[in-house]
C-alpha cells in the first residue's frame, strides 16, 4: 500500500496539512460545498472544483489500495507471493499496472500454453527461455517425443514449448509496460470509411491518421461514434519494428542461431496473438477515458455558466413554445414565477392564423402588462420569432424578445415533477411555463431537469453516464450553494441540491412549511423530520430567510453569528442596519489580520463575513452580463461577410464556441479565430452566456453554417 496523503499532496501540489485536513473533513461526512465555504482555514481556501477533483482522486487511490491488497491475498493463496511481487504491487500507480502484475496468476481458460504444459513441455520451454545451451535444440526436443501425448516429432515439441514461452512473454508486466509506452508514444490511429464513401458528418475521417499521443479528445469521441454507427473502421497502427527490437534485446542473448530463431518467432507470435489486441483495447480505452474526462469538464463548465446566468427579475414574461401542426403554446408568468394565463395560437404553417394569434397575444400583453417575450429555440422557432417581431412592431408599448434554449423543457414537462407542479396543464403548456421561468431564474428552473438533458456539451450520450451524471450533479450542487436558496420559496428540486439536504429531507422541509407556515429563522430547520444537527451544520449557511434574524438572510453560518454581531458592534452598527443596503465595513478596517486574531477567527472566514454583511441577501449572478434582448430579427440571408455583431455564447466545445447572433442558426467561432495568442482550449477565452462581439467570416445557407471570428482588429 502507498501513502494516499503523500500521493494527493504531490499530484495537486498542496501542503501536507491541506490534504490531511481535507481528507479528515471528507471522512467526517462533510459536504464539498460546506468544506469549500466554511472550512477555508483548514483547507487553505481550496475551491469546490479542486475539492471535487481531490475527492474523486482520493476514492480512486483508495480503490487502488484495496485492489492491491486483494491481489496480494489472491497471489498468496496460490503460494506465489514474493517480496518482489509485493513491492511491485505497492509501487503500482494504476489499476492496469496491478492487472499486469496479476496476469500470470489469474486463473486461465484452457489455452495453447496450458495444453502444452499438460503434455509435459514446460521443462523444454524453460530450457529454451533460459538459453542454457548452444547445442542443437533438436536433440533436446527429441527427448519429449511421446506419441501418446500427440508429440510425434521434435518440431511438435518445440512448437508446444513456443506456446508456453509466448504466454510467458505476454504475462510479463515489464514487457507489457514497455509495449504500451512504445505504442502510445509512436503509434498512429488510422480510420477509413467502412463502406462506400457517402456524405456524412464523418467525412474528414474517411482517410485519417493521427499520432496516438496527439489526437484530440473530441476526435476520439467522434471516431468512436462513427465506428459504433458502422460508418468508420478504426485501427491502432503500432510501431511493430521498435517493439520487436526492444523485446529481442530484452529476451534473446543465446549464441545458438536455432534458439535465437525460435525465440524471435515466439516473440512475433506472442505479440500478434496475445499482446497486440489487448494493448490496442487498453490504449483506446485510455484515450476514450481521457476524452470523456475532458468532455465532462467542458460540459460541467458550460453547465455552470448556464446555471449562473443572471435572472430577469421582476419582469412579466410571455413564453412561447413554438410548434407547427400542434400550434404555439403560450404562458404568461408574473415576476414571481406565478402562471397568470395560458393558451394556444397558430401563427405559423400549416395553419397561418396570424390575425387570431395577434389578437390573443395583444390582449394578453395589455392585460398582464408583459415586459418581455421568451421564445423556445426548438421546432418552428424561426417562424415564431418572425411572427413575434411583427407583433412587437404593431404594439404601442416597448417590448423585447429573447430566444431561450429549451433543451430539457420537454423532459421536465413530461416528468412526474412537472405533473405534480402543474396538474391542471397538459405537457405542452408545462413546457411553455418552463421556457418562461428559465428566463426569469435559470438556476431555479433548470435544477428540475436532468443536467444531461440540458444540451451544453458534446457527445454526452456516448460517455459513461454514471460518471457524467455524478460530475454534472456536483456542478449543479456547487451552483445552487454558491447562490444560496430562499428557504420559504424554494422547490423540492432546488432544496435537494443544498449541501446536506437529501431528497427526503427536501420533501420534509416543504411539508413542514405547508403545515407551519413560512420559516422565520434558521433554527426551525432542526424541527424538520430527519434533519439533525449534522445536516443543519451542512445546510444552514446556504439557506436564506428574510425573517426575525437579519443574519439568516446572509451567507454567514450560524456558528459565526457571535463573531458577526461582535464585528458589527465594534464598527458602530447593529444587526438592524443589515436591512440597509451598502454597509461599507471594509473602509473601517485597517488591519484585517489583526482584527481576525483579536476576534479569534480565521482571516478567510472574517473576510467572508464582511462580504456578506456588506451585501445581505446578495445574488452573485446579478454581477454577470445580462442576456441580450432583441426587438428585430435577421435571417442568414441578411448576413454579409465582415459584419460585426453582438451575440451570446450558447455552447463551448473542444474546437470552438457556438454564438447566437440573432439569426436562429448559431455561428461557430473556431478556436483559431478566438485569440491572436495560443490557447489550449476555448474555455480559456469564453464561457456559456458570455456576450461577445464577432465578425462574420462566411455564410453557407445551403449547409446552414455560419463562420464567425472574435478577431476584430480590422473593424
Amino acid at each position: 500500500m502507498f501513502d494516499e496523503i503523500l500521493a494527493l499532496q504531490q499530484e495537486f501540489n498542496l501542503k501536507k496539512t491541506q490534504v490531511e485536513n481535507t481528507v479528515k473533513l471528507i471522512d467526517e461526512g462533510n459536504t464539498i460545498p460546506f468544506i469549500a465555504r466554511y472550512r477555508k482555514e483548514m483547507t487553505g481556501s481550496l475551491d469546490d472544483q479542486l475539492l471535487r477533483e481531490l475527492y474523486d482522486r482520493l476514492i480512486y487511490l483508495r480503490n487502488l489500495n484495496e485492489k492491491c491488497e486483494t491481489t496480494k491475498k489472491l497471489i498468496e493463496e496460490q503460494g506465489s507471493l514474493t517480496d518482489e511481487i509485493a513491492l511491485a504491487l505497492d509501487n503500482a500507480k494504476t489499476l492496469s499496472e496491478i492487472e499486469d502484475i496479476y496476469r500470470p496468476f489469474r486463473p486461465k481458460r484452457r489455452t495453447r500454453a496450458t495444453i502444452a504444459k499438460e503434455k509435459g513441455l514446460e521443462p523444454l520451454a524453460n530450457f529454451i527461455w533460459l538459453q542454457l545451451t548452444n547445442d542443437d535444440l533438436t536433440k533436446e526436443a527429441e527427448k519429449y517425443i511421446d506419441p501418446e501425448k500427440e508429440i510425434e516429432t521434435a518440431q511438435q515439441a518445440v512448437d508446444g514449448a513456443k506456446d508456453i514461452i509466448a504466454e510467458m512473454i505476454s504475462d510479463n508486466a515489464d514487457f507489457r509496460k514497455i509495449i504500451r509506452k512504445l505504442t502510445f508514444d509512436k503509434g498512429m490511429i488510422e480510420t477509413k470509411a467502412a463502406k462506400e464513401e457517402e456524405q456524412s458528418v464523418y467525412e474528414m475521417y474517411y482517410d485519417f491518421t493521427e499520432p496516438v499521443k496527439k489526437i484530440a479528445g473530441h476526435r476520439v469521441l467522434a471516431i468512436n461514434r462513427g465506428e459504433k454507427e458502422g460508418i468508420l473502421t478504426v485501427k491502432l497502427i503500432a510501431p511493430v519494428e521498435d517493439i520487436y527490437k526492444k523485446l529481442d534485446s530484452e529476451i534473446v542473448f543465446s549464441k545458438s542461431q536455432e534458439i535465437r530463431n525460435v525465440l524471435s518467432e515466439t516473440i512475433d507470435d506472442s505479440y500478434k496473438r496475445l499482446i497486440a489486441p489487448s494493448i490496442e483495447r487498453e490504449i483506446r480505452n485510455e484515450l476514450t477515458e481521457k476524452a470523456e474526462e475532458s468532455a465532462i469538464k467542458v460540459f460541467g463548465e458550460n453547465l455552470r455558466q448556464l446555471l449562473l446566468q443572471p435572472p430577469i427579475k421582476d419582469k412579466v414574461v410571455l413564453a412561447l413554445d413554438p410548434g407547427f401542426r400542434t400550434g404555439c403554446k403560450v404562458a404568461v408568468i408574473d415576476g414571481f414565477g406565478k402562471v397568470l394565463d395560458t393558451g394556444v395560437i397558430y401563427p405559423v404553417p400549416p395553419h397561418n392564423k396570424i390575425d387570431a394569434a395577434n389578437k390573443i397575444l395583444t390582449a394578453m400583453i395589455n392585460k398582464h402588462n408583459v415586459d418581455v417575450i421568451a421564445i423556445g429555440n426548438g421546432t418552428a422557432s424561426r417562424e415564431t420569432e418572425q411572427f413575434a417581431v411583427n407583433l412587437i412592431k404593431a404594439l404601442k408599448k416597448p417590448i423585447f424578445y429573447i430566444i431561450v434554449n429549451e433543451a430539457g423543457a420537454s423532459v421536465y414537462s413530461a416528468s412526474k415533477l412537472g405533473a405534480e407542479e402543474f396538474p391542471e396543464y397538459d405537457v405542452a403548456l408545462r413546457s411553455a411555463v418552463s421556457i418562461g421561468r428559465r428566463l426569469q431564474d435559470p438556476l431555479a428552473e433548470l435544477v428540475k431537469i436532468d443536467p444531461k438533458s440540458i444540451g451544453v456539451g458534446q457527445y454526452q450520450h456516448d460517455m459513461n453516464q454514471k460518471q457524467l451524471g455524478e460530475a454534472l450533479g456536483g456542478v449543479v450542487e456547487g451552483c445552487v450553494n454558491s447562490v444560496g436558496v430562499d428557504l420559504n420559496t424554494a422547490s423540492p428540486s432546488l432544496l435537494g441540491y443544498v449541501a446536506g439536504v437529501s431528497n427526503t429531507i427536501a420533501k420534509n422541509i416543504i411539508a413542514y412549511r405547508e403545515e407551519n407556515g413560512p420559516f422565520t429563522e434558521r433554527k426551525q430547520l432542526l424541527k424538520v423530520s430527519k434533519l439533525g444537527p449534522k445536516a443543519f451544520e451542512q445546510c444552514a449557511g446556504f439557506l436564506r430567510i428574510d425573517g426575525s434574524e437579519p443574519l439568516d438572510n446572509t451567507g454567514v453560518h450560524p456558528e459565526s453569528y457571535t463573531v458577526a454581531e461582535t464585528l458589527l458592534e465594534k464598527l458602530g452598527y447593529t444587526k438592524a442596519d443589515l436591512t440597509v443596503k451598502g454597509l461599507n465595513l471594509s473602509k473601517k478596517i485597517k488591519n484585517i489580520k489583526a482584527l481576525a486574531d483579536e476576534m479569534g477567527v480565521g482571516e478567510p472566514t472574517l473576510k467572508d463575513i464582511i462580504k456578506e454583511l456588506e451585501k445581505p441577501g446578495r445574488d452573485p449572478r446579478d454581477e454577470m452580463p445580462k442576456p441580450i434582448l432583441r426587438s428585430d430579427v435577421l435571417g442568414m440571408e441578411d448576413l454579409r461577410e465582415g459584419m460585426i455583431m453582438r451575440g451570446t455564447v450558447r455552447n463551448v466545445i473542444d474546437f470552438g464556441a457556438f454564438v447566437d447572433i440573432g439569426v436562429h442558426q448559431d455561428g461557430l467561432v473556431h478556436i483559431s479565430q478566438m485569440s491572436n495568442k495560443y490557447i489550449k482550449h476555448p474555455l480559456d477565452v469564453v464561457s456559456v452566456g458570455d456576450i461577445v462581439e464577432v465578425k462574420v467570416l462566411g455564410v453557407d445557407v445551403k449547409k446552414n453554417r455560419i463562420s464567425l471570428s472574435m478577431l476584430l482588429e480590422d473593424k
